[in-house]
């Protein structure tokens, strides 16, 4: 009987090849080549750079432009307002040239007419009058023009309301100019600083002294 004899690889050359004898080494994952940080081109990040200026310019101007816009609205509604108290005013002085008591009569109704329109127009922006006829002198919305001796009113109290203040939203738009009460002085001339008692001329004295 033949007796079969098996040959074996040679193990060497196995070995060498990387193999073991149970199958195929294991090989080691490559490792990654890629960079831990990208790197942009300078050339790539000024255009970037560029770019984000460029769009940032062109929202200002779009912002600016918008503002100027809304801005040259309001003054249109303003204006508008305005030209029609022309109008009234323009139609009142039209009636006083026909003369006669009916146009006299005509033309205060056309006066207050106007007066009426304003104060609406006036209101609609959010002016309003400040209320300073008899109410003690306030110096933060008050501007005193000059002083009246009184008997029969409280000294600091506004005598007399000689040009109107306003609000606006709230806020002080012009304080009312006024004339205060003062005492009598006892046992003496009067006071200089009164001067005449007659509170218009001291506005127009006032007005002057401005100038």
């Amino acid at each position: 009987m033949t007796k079969e004899v098996r040959e074996f690889p040679n193990l060497e050359r196995f070995a060498d090849a990387g193999l073991g004898i149970d199958g195929p080494a294991l090989a080691e994952p490559a490792r990654s080549t890629l960079p831990e940080e990208v790197v942009i081109p300078e050339a790539r990040r000024d255009e970037h750079d560029d770019e984000h200026d460029h769009e940032f310019e062109n929202y200002r101007r779009r912002v600016r432009k918008e503002m100027e816009e809304h801005e040259v609205r309001v003054r249109e509604t303003i204006m508008l307002d305005f030209l029609e108290v022309a109008d009234n005013l323009e139609r009142a002085m039209a009636a006083s040239k026909k003369g006669g008591a009916q146009s006299l009569e005509a033309v205060r109704e056309g006066i207050a007419s106007v007066l009426r329109l304003f104060q609406a127009k006036l209101q609609r922006h959010a002016v309003t009058p400040i209320d300073a006829d008899g109410k003690p002198f306030d110096p933060r919305v008050h501007h005193a023009v000059a002083q009246s001796i009184s008997t029969d009113t409280i000294p600091g109290t506004v005598l007399q309301e000689v040009q109107k203040g306003y609000w606006m939203d709230g806020r002080l738009l012009r304080p009312a100019s006024v004339v205060v009460a003062s005492a009598p002085a006892e046992g003496g001339p009067p006071d200089e600083e009164a001067g005449t008692d007659d509170p218009a001329a001291q506005w127009h004295g006032y007005q002057r002294n401005r100038r």
